[in-house]
């Protein structure tokens, strides 16, 4: 006997969600009207940041771009080769991208060119006040507006302290109990019964029971608020979930974290059954991104990468992290020489950067956790850090290109 991953009531709750905020077509349209830049940039000169973005337009300007230093290396580019794109975590909310942008608008006189990634990760918990009073509205309009990257990722912790209605929203659309406690700012939050971070469990993990419902009602809202199409997703039950949830708005994908802990091809596979059982009808997955855990081997990733092909499942890439912060993996990790032999077996690679290797305050997951004040004290030091980060993806994508090998990179270094 074959089990279905959700049972008809699982179902039923994920559309009462979708219903409670105008079924998937109002999602969808909603989502596109709010990714123009002209309505984020009135609303967000409102809610009092639009100094800042016109700031942050005059430091875009002053990007590095891509054509030079093809030009002058004299880069020519091997079909056979796979394709990179370059992918940046830690955008840590909109004083941490703006810091990176006034470093990165720098760079080109220090003689440290830096250039953009194609790719942003923020590990930054959707509280309300992010979601709502325009923090993130002015990061996306900076990364996504401004600097042109591909895919903005954001994170949402099903342990975030939310008010004490979007929980009673939930249960009141889907009839299930969220069990709840209260949190000391007079919020509530999920009941975690894990030891882990303030958000769950090794940054989310615990997802249990009915809580996977908490984790796709706030990205609605996150992405009806802001038009945001990319988040992060850590657990197995949260990914079957959003693979439904998605199936029927293109326009919201998920990116499968390494926590997810897919360190073999065996879980790998398991991980591609639950996004054939959900596909669109396209054949394309809710699932856009996967990143493969930092135990894998080069030769375990091309295998992975073939069998993903032969999936038949669509526009879906791969990532391996090449350098992690201290305190999530063994010291000194480095997995440029591995992502070199997957490029030159001709296998596309994402290559993410957690860290550059260094050891630099703030290049810790503690980053990732800071109170909205305490962000807001380190802005500029947690903003430097995501400088370095990319300064050495760009040193390692130089050396691939200088291989042949074509590298991704935002929009406004192309």
């Amino acid at each position: 006997m074959k089990y279905s991953l959700l049972r008809d009531e699982d179902k039923k709750a994920i559309d009462s969600i979708k219903e409670l905020y105008g079924g998937t077509r109002n999602i969808s349209q909603i989502i596109k009207e709010m990714r123009d830049y002209k309505r984020r940039k009135e609303i967000l000169k409102k809610k009092g940041f639009g100094e800042m973005v016109e700031k942050a337009e005059k430091l875009v300007s002053r990007f590095p771009k891509l054509k030079s230093f093809e030009e002058n290396e004299g880069i020519s580019y091997n079909d056979n080769l796979g394709i990179v794109t370059a992918q940046v975590s830690g955008f840590q909310g909109e004083d941490v991208t703006f810091r990176f942008m006034e470093r990165v608008s720098d760079s080109a006189e220090t003689g440290n060119e830096v250039f953009a990634p194609a790719e942003m990760i923020s590990i930054m918990a959707l509280r309300e006040e992010y979601v709502y009073e325009g923090g993130l509205l002015a990061t996306l309009a900076m990364a996504e507006n401004l600097i042109g990257v591909d895919k903005f990722c954001n994170t949402n912790f099903v342990g975030t302290p939310l008010s004490e209605k979007r929980f009673k929203a939930i249960e009141d659309a889907t009839g299930m109990k969220i069990p709840t406690i209260p949190t000391p700012d007079g919020l509530r939050q999920v009941q975690l019964i894990n030891q882990g971070t303030p958000f769950g469990n090794l940054g989310g993990v615990e997802v249990s029971n009915n809580n996977y419902l908490v984790y796709i009602d706030g990205i609605i809202r996150t992405a009806l608020a802001n038009g945001a199409d990319f988040f992060l997703n850590p657990s197995w039950s949260t990914i079957t979930a959003a693979c439904y949830f998605g199936r029927d708005i293109p326009n919201i994908n998920f990116k499968i974290s390494m926590l997810l802990a897919t360190q073999n091809a065996i879980q790998f596979r398991m991980l591609l059954n639950i996004m054939q059982e959900y596909l669109r009808e396209d054949k394309t997955s809710a699932i856009y991104e996967i990143n493969l855990g930092n135990a894998m081997k080069p030769e375990t990733f091309i295998q992975c990468s073939k069998e993903l092909k032969e999936s038949e499942i669509k526009n879906v890439s791969l990532s391996a992290h090449i350098r992690i912060n201290p305190d999530l993996g063994i010291e000194d990790f480095n997995w440029f020489d591995n992502a070199t032999m997957v490029i030159n077996s001709g296998e596309n690679i994402t290559i993410k950067y957690e860290s550059d290797g260094e050891k630099r305050d703030m290049d810790t997951m503690e980053a990732y956790f800071l109170s909205p004040s305490e962000l807001k004290e380190n802005a500029s030091k947690i903003g430097d850090v995501i400088y370095y980060k990319t300064l050495r993806c760009t040193k390692d994508a130089r050396k691939f290109m200088k291989m042949g090998a074509r590298v991704k990179f935002a929009g406004c270094v192309r």
